[in-house]
């Protein structure tokens, strides 16, 4: 049998997401080897194999959940949310009460016996975003999705209960949450001026805790820290912006075609290259190629959701597509730019490339659900439709 026949038999779905997945993977694996070598002599006695081995098992196993889940209809994932957001909202109150704390802020939670550690903010992303396209889906008449008190209830109040349980650990988590569920919201039709109030709210809560952290004098809720990452990022200040400038010089010494793999020389310097600031690495040994290759691929993976939408016939198959979409790439642009210093330093990683743990397997299920969606499709399109005797209902995905 063929390779081309193999790949057809058993990855189903859109093919060019599929090779995003691969060549994103491909980028990982060499960007992370290369950038945990300081690591490595600092933890491992210079094993530099111990990174690379243990970032492959994890790739791998996320790759495994990306499979698993194309194969799962994409309908039971409307059944699931529910459960999914009631879930995360208590998890993510255990870990503001009760989790692991690191650099002040407690996102991670650690579980008992076997000493995984996961971000339950990833698990609450998708969850939230799996929610509002079930919703979204079940409101389209008219009536419905014009009810200010309904929309509130069922669509509102969840994005600020997630946000706000996530705000305090982690501000950028929860920005880009909720400007991702305001376009999934814009998407599904809710008002501009329900929408509007929402941004008003949220604007005016953001900066009622930058004043009651000024006052009070104390760094509540890490407020303090990014008051002067924003600062720093609007003067420029070089000598408490430290990352952003190692960034800048990994950036400028690539070049057109980069140093070559293995090459660079700020992983030495940059904090965290093999994570919040990989895309630079990546820039310092390969180039601008390197970095509008990895920058194309995310723009490939929008159009393609893109392509989905307009095939799906099924409205929660369309928004849970680009709902997920969205998220994934508004948090890699997120990561680019703070790396070429568009945005100041959030702590974003790049999803599918940056070395981690719960982040790239919740990141394979995202994947997994888009090309479950797109699998669904596929499978319409070779049946030859039947005349419809009655509109099947939405609730019943």
């Amino acid at each position: 049998m063929r390779l081309k026949e193999v790949l057809s038999k058993y990855f189903k779905g859109d093919k060019v997401i599929w090779g995003v997945v691969f060549v994103l993977s491909a980028f990982s694996l060499l960007a992370v080897y290369s950038s945990t070598g300081t690591l490595a002599y600092k933890y491992q006695e210079g094993n530099t194999a111990y990174y690379i081995i243990k970032h492959f098992v994890l790739l791998a196993t996320g790759l495994g959940i990306i499979f698993i889940t194309h194969l799962i209809p994409y309908k039971y994932y409307s059944r699931l949310s529910q459960l999914f957001l009631y879930l995360s909202i208590f998890l993510l109150g255990i870990t503001l009460v009760m989790g692991t704390s690191l650099n002040q802020a407690s996102r991670w939670l650690t579980l008992p016996g076997i000493g995984l550690t996961i971000q339950t903010s990833d698990f609450a992303k998708l969850a939230l975003i799996m929610y509002l396209a079930r919703v979204l889906s079940l409101r389209q008449d008219d009536k419905k999705i014009n009810d200010f008190n309904g929309i509130f209830v069922s669509l509102i109040l969840p994005v600020v209960i997630v946000c706000g349980l996530i705000m305090p650990a982690n501000l950028s988590t929860a920005v880009i949450l909720g400007v991702t569920a305001f376009l999934l919201m814009f998407i599904g039709r809710v008002k501009i001026k329900y929408l509007a109030g929402i941004a008003i709210v949220g604007l005016m809560a953001i900066a009622l805790l930058f004043a009651g952290a000024k006052i009070s004098g104390k760094d509540i809720w890490r407020i303090g820290t990014w008051e002067n990452r924003i600062e720093n990022f609007v003067k420029g200040e070089s000598g408490d912006n430290y990352q952003v400038e190692q960034s800048k010089i990994a950036i400028a010494t690539g070049g057109f075609f980069g140093k070559g793999p293995g090459n660079s020389t700020q992983r030495n310097f940059l904090p965290h290259p093999y994570s919040d600031f990989i895309f630079a690495i990546i820039i310092e040994e390969y180039g601008f190629i390197g970095g509008f290759i990895v920058l194309t691929l995310y723009l490939f993976l929008l159009y393609r959701a893109g392509v989905i939408v307009r095939k799906s016939t099924r409205t929660f198959a369309a928004f849970l597509a680009i709902g997920l979409t969205i998220s994934l790439v508004f948090q890699a642009f997120i990561n680019m730019g703070v790396a070429v210093n568009i945005f100041p330093v959030t702590g974003q990683t790049l999803p599918l490339v940056s070395m981690g743990g719960s982040s790239i397997l919740f990141t394979g299920i995202a994947f997994g659900i888009i090309l479950s969606v797109s699998r669904s499709i596929e499978k319409t399109e070779e049946v030859i439709p039947e005349p419809e005797t009655e509109v099947e209902s939405e609730t019943e995905e």
